[in-house]
């Protein structure tokens, strides 16, 4: 058990499944109240804060697209309308979309990967810290960038891998920015998991093509990289820790 984390107020986006599920659930065990946000997966969703209410914390769900920016305010706004306040915000929500190359790379697919990875952490974010300088003592801002953004992705995805690099530009700069204000502002980068997300998007051969190269000689789970959130929403764990990008990949790259 954290203890300061206990009935710490935690808005996660994209937490229905995968990575986000999984560091919801763990937020739950440390007796956090817990904002599980999806978008279309209502079942995954209210399973999710089934495990939460039985692992000892609290949980609602939110439901909205992200790629709608009113939406990304709305999600912070009905939050704090819930549980009173707002201390920790996961920007986990995003996607593929579909893997394509250079030349085929439309306007369209652009805007929908920038919007759905990298506009929708950047509102979301803008609405929560103006809720924790209300709150006036600090806060934790948690987004989700990729082993991608470090090397260019691979197999079509040098879209997402640009989206991600945003994400982990993005929280130095604000990491900076808001030191002053007691809020830190950190990433999980994680490397190849095992999630909905690559099912949708990798091949089994291209899964292999990863594994081979992570010294640990395996890919990873959604549950390996919860820990990562916990450490980096925790005070008492993580307080003079912001700008940091915690790479969590089996070592298949080692900054």
């Amino acid at each position: 058990m954290i203890k300061d984390l206990q009935d710490k107020v935690v808005l996660i986006t994209g937490a229905s499944t995968g990575i986000g599920a999984s560091a919801a659930v763990a937020f739950g065990r440390n007796r956090a109240k817990v904002a599980v946000h999806y978008n279309t997966s209502t079942d995954s969703a209210n399973k999710v804060v089934k495990e939460i209410v039985d692992a000892g914390g609290d949980g609602i769900a939110l439901q909205g697209d992200v790629t709608d920016p009113e939406v990304c305010r709305s999600l912070v706004r009905d939050t704090v309308s819930h549980y009173g306040q707002l201390d920790v915000l996961i920007n986990n929500a995003g996607g593929l979309i579909r893997r394509e190359k250079v030349e085929d790379i439309t306007e369209e697919l652009f805007s929908q990967v920038i919007d759905l990875n990298s506009r929708s952490a950047l509102i979301a974010t803008g609405s929560a810290v103006t809720q924790m300088k209300k709150q006036g003592r600090g806060g934790a801002i948690i987004n989700v960038t990729s082993i991608a953004a470090r090397h260019g992705g691979a197999g079509g995805s040098v879209l997402y891998a640009a989206s991600k690099g945003f994400i982990s530009t993005m929280t130095r700069g604000f990491a900076k920015e808001l030191a002053g204000e007691g809020i830190r502002v950190n990433a999980v980068s994680p490397g190849v998991i095992v999630t909905p997300f690559h099912e949708r998007y990798s091949s089994p051969e291209l899964l292999e093509s990863f594994r081979v190269t992570i010294p640990m000689g395996r890919l990873g789970e959604s549950n390996e990289c919860a820990g990562a959130f916990l450490y980096l929403a925790s005070e008492d764990l993580s307080g003079y820790v912001t700008g940091q990008l915690l790479e969590v990949n089996g070592g298949q790259y080692m900054p």
